[in-house]
């Protein structure tokens, strides 16, 4: 944790500009961070608007009953023409909620967007794959999203470049948030604690 003459020294720094300093960015490294994380929370709402309108687009329904994170798996059931169980999507997305991957797979059947293939061997679970409606609704995707988003991401300059720098940098930043996650869980109980004794701690004096 930065101290108090580091904070100051950071704020010094930045003395003709905008103060980025505060309790999440004390030092300038937690403020580089903390303006990553401004980043992804923004470009996930964005993204999941964007998914959720463009699905939108893909549903012949007044009122279309799947959602843009419904069709992100659809995409992967479809990815290679290959049938895929519910642990192998949530594998390929990082994803760990079972219980709504269930119930946007449970979505993406009634509505005839998936149909279920059977088990793959005692051991493994159901898999699925696209119908001819899943099929299709997939090709409006990759059609609309072809026409209204590819220019503008091919208007950046050195796009493929510097989105590969993109993805690699995220790509590193979700393991290293895996891996502190793994820590924080396993030694949840004794940060409370502590937390708790500091607390009692500051009360009594």
């Amino acid at each position: 944790m930065a101290s108090g003459s580091q904070q100051d020294q950071a704020r010094e720094t930045t003395a003709e500009g905008f103060d980025k300093h505060w309790h999440l960015s004390a030092s300038e490294h937690e403020v580089a961070l903390t303006e990553i994380e401004f980043a992804i929370f923004r470009i996930f709402s964005a993204f999941n608007r964007w998914m959720d309108d463009l699905t939108a687009c893909c549903q012949d329904e007044a009122e279309p009953p799947c959602s843009g994170i419904d069709f992100s798996l659809l995409n992967v059931i479809r990815m290679h023409d290959r049938p895929k169980g519910i642990s192998e999507i949530g594998r390929l997305l990082n994803r760990d909620d079972v219980s709504n991957m269930q119930y946007s797979m449970r979505k993406l059947t009634k509505y005839g967007f998936i149909e279920k293939v059977g088990a793959r061997g005692a051991k493994k679970g159901a898999t699925y794959r696209t119908t001819v409606k899943g099929i299709e609704a997939t090709n409006r995707y990759t059609n609309f999203r072809r026409e209204l988003l590819i220019p503008l991401t091919q208007s950046i300059s050195d796009s493929e470049q510097r989105m590969g720098g993109v993805t690699n940098m995220l790509t590193l930043m979700s393991g290293i948030y895996d891996q502190a996650a793994c820590v924080a869980a396993t030694h949840r109980d004794a940060l409370v604690g502590s937390d708790v004794q500091d607390s009692a701690a500051a009360d009594s004096q």
